[in-house]
């Protein structure tokens, strides 16, 4: 599996389309204001009123008891891996989750974890599959005390796992004895998607967390939620790994902001998605994923092109995108307009007929 991004060299075109990733997305000027007006404290010691409120919506939001404001959606599931397994534990994710293959080896590096990768389609795994890889309980085998989910499901095409699934997982994981993690870094556009809400989307999962900085558009912060005595237990991490902050209003201002205006606009970038995917589509070689939610993956081979020279001869005409996993992955957001999904498409014609 490979992450490709496209160098940003000074002396190349300007971007003027970025479509790398959500995590691009600039706060807006109505969310700058609300920012600059945040009451702030010391959020180490839990006097930061606008980081409580955020916290307390979190919770709410997640159907949870209390929730914890974190720098990342990595700090996330690191602080929890950290939390729910021992070192030398066992935790199952499918193989292209992004505790994985994007947070560095972190969960083997501070927890001692042994990852096992379950294999699926969409970036997702089956209940069957899950069963499959149980194993009994003794002294031979590590013990296998986490089970994680990634909603959606980015290298799998940002798939959304279906409540149905969701909710086998769990049952599996209790079974077992196991904890259950949710990957939320995009829960809100599977929620958006479906209409199922958060609450219902999350119930069962012991913790749970929601990015800000992608398609929510806010510049910073992560929030997890779960019982209060595992987020007392995810402070202690938090402490230890350098994640608390002094006067975080100002950022927790940005998310509480994007919560109320930025939630429901999700669905642009999925008809934004949709309307590049098909496109795509009808331009002769290119094999397109059919989007579910913000993200496009495509491949250009048949076409005559590969995937690193679209990418490259895109970035010349002003277009920014990356290759992953041996495709190009193109995301939607909220600094993406249908106008540019138009233009794109037309610089991708015009690289096929070169080609």
């Amino acid at each position: 599996m490979t992450y490709t991004p496209t160098p940003t060299d000074p002396r190349q075109t300007p971007v003027r389309i970025n479509l790398l990733s959500d995590t691009q997305t600039r706060p807006t000027p109505a969310m700058r204001a609300y920012m600059a007006q945040a009451e702030c404290g010391d959020e180490q010691i839990g006097d930061d009123p606008t980081v409580t409120a955020l916290c307390e919506r979190v919770a709410n939001l997640l159907g949870k008891e209390a929730a914890v404001f974190m720098p990342s959606g990595t700090m996330c599931n690191v602080a929890a891996t950290l939390v729910h397994a021992r070192r030398g534990d066992e935790i199952l994710a499918h193989r292209s989750a992004h505790l994985i293959s994007r947070e560095g080896g972190a969960h083997a590096a501070l927890g001692g974890f042994q990852v096992t990768a379950l294999d699926g389609e969409g970036g997702q795994f089956t209940a069957a599959t899950l069963r499959a890889a149980l194993h009994p309980r003794s002294r031979y085998e590590p013990p296998q005390t986490v089970v994680s989910v990634e909603q959606t499901a980015n290298i799998g095409g940002g798939t959304i796992w279906k409540k149905i699934a969701l909710d086998e997982v769990v049952a599996i994981a209790r079974e077992n004895a196991m904890a259950t993690h949710m990957d939320g870094a995009r829960l809100l556009n599977a929620c958006v998607a479906t209409g199922i809400s958060a609450r219902d989307m999350s119930e069962g999962w012991d913790s749970v967390w929601i990015d800000f900085t992608k398609g929510l558009g806010a510049p910073l912060g992560a929030a997890m939620a779960g019982s209060r005595d595992f987020i007392d237990e995810v402070w202690r991490w938090k402490q230890r790994l350098g994640g608390s902050m002094r006067q975080a209003g100002l950022s927790a201002a940005g998310c509480l902001y994007s919560l109320d205006h930025h939630v429901d606009r999700l669905t642009d970038d999925h008809a934004h998605a949709r309307a590049l995917a098909g496109g795509l589509s009808q331009i002769p070689g290119i094999m397109v994923q059919a989007p579910e939610t913000n993200l496009v993956f495509f491949d250009p081979a048949q076409a005559g092109v590969t995937g690193a020279d679209m990418v490259a001869a895109l970035r010349q005409r002003g277009v920014l995108l990356a290759t992953m996993d041996g495709r190009i992955r193109a995301c939607t957001h909220l600094d993406v307009t249908a106008d540019m999904i138009e233009e794109t498409l037309g610089l991708v014609r015009e690289i096929v007929r070169t080609a």
